[in-house]
């Protein structure tokens, strides 16, 4: 099936269009009744911040594919067609969405979301929607059901926790959910997939409408952040198309395209395993896996003297690198399990780097 750009284009401009003209409304709504991210030692900014920027994002995406799915069934007399499958993933999407704004504006333990955020994820597999082949990986390909439903909803919720806690400076989260995003956008163009296409570049026009405010807006006046609500959120939805994208056709996915996994694993590696590092270091330091801090790897970077759009570029930086590295060592034909190592090694020598410029700085 050939896709049709118009429609992309379309769907990218009505979410980012909504998402422009409510965020000053959210805002306001913020500032009326005090819903504000306040400073504390672990937070990088300084002053109380409007925190609901994230609760734009399911409505704008809805909004960006429905209108554009009308436009194109009208256009060519197709009919919507949707399945018990594509509400149980709404369902899911829902609750993460729901336990993110309750905990934006209450507060709850990192435990009782990491619970909402399990049963969430088993949704995938009750789905059909599970990662069912390694491409190799390991010299595993196929995987018997159960292996890869645990294994798909490790994968879940470790990309959900990943932009969650990734959201840790202005700007960051949401250019790496735009960049991931609009890749998915046209992966799943190639593949002639309408609705994923749609769906991926519709949630992308809503985080660029909230980067604008969330990077460029002054403190007092325009300037938001997302919120649980939107890294959530945005973590649930990333998860579905990486998985979804991954999956082949021997089990009602896409081809069986070799290079899909790597790919996937590509586009959510940094987030991913700079939580994972976290929560490795925390667990040798004996503390609790889910109490906050300020290790992660904009911390690290931010501890060298460097301000936070200087850090947003050094890691997305970083990210087009890794990608780019993954995309050369592949077409060489290296395989995935080296590509991870090497990725892995990457990382860590970075990480290593940017500790010993601290001590050598102090």
């Amino acid at each position: 099936m050939i896709i049709n750009y118009s429609y992309i284009l379309l769907a990218f401009a009505i979410s980012m269009a909504f998402s422009l003209i409510c965020t000053p409304l959210v805002i306001k709504l913020c500032n009326t009744h005090g819903l504000y991210d306040e400073p504390n030692a672990r937070k990088v900014h300084k002053q109380a911040i409007p925190r609901l920027g994230g609760t734009l994002f399911m409505p704008s995406l809805s909004i960006g594919v429905a209108a554009t799915l009308l436009v194109i069934y009208k256009d060519t007399d197709k009919n919507i067609e949707l399945n018990i499958s594509t509400f149980v993933v709404i369902a899911g999407a829902l609750m993460i969405y729901l336990i993110g704004i309750l905990d934006d504006l209450k507060g709850l333990k990192a435990t009782h979301k990491f619970i909402i955020q399990s049963v969430a994820a088993l949704f995938f597999p009750l789905c059909n929607l599970h990662i069912n082949n390694l491409h190799g990986l390991f010299g595993i390909y196929y995987m018997p059901l159960w292996a890869s439903y645990p294994i798909t909803v490790f994968v879940i919720l470790l990309i959900v926790n990943a932009m969650n806690l990734i959201d840790g400076i202005d700007g960051l989260a949401s250019s790496l959910a735009a960049l991931i995003l609009t890749t998915f956008a046209f992966l799943f163009g190639r593949l002639g997939s309408e609705l994923f296409c749609l769906m991926s570049i519709s949630l992308a026009g809503a985080v660029l409408a909230f980067f604008i405010y969330n990077f460029f807006g002054k403190v007092g006046k325009l300037k938001i952040f997302m919120g649980d609500s939107g890294s959530l959120f945005l973590g649930y939805v990333i998860a579905y198309l990486a998985i979804k994208y991954q999956m082949d056709n021997e089990q009602g996915g896409f081809p069986y395209r070799e290079e899909s996994l790597l790919i996937s694993y590509s586009l959510v590696f940094l987030p991913c395993i700079d939580v994972v590092r976290v929560a490795i270091q925390r667990k040798f330091q004996g503390k609790n896996m889910f109490d906050p801090d300020k290790t992660h790897i904009h911390h690290c970077i931010m501890s060298l003297g460097l301000d936070m759009h200087q850090t947003l570029a050094v890691i997305l930086t970083f990210f087009v690198a890794i990608c780019s590295i993954n995309y050369g060592l592949y077409t060489v034909g290296v395989s995935t399990a080296i590509i991870l190592f090497i990725d892995i090694t990457i990382y860590a020598l970075f990480i290593l780097a940017l500790q010993k410029f601290k001590v050598d700085n102090k």
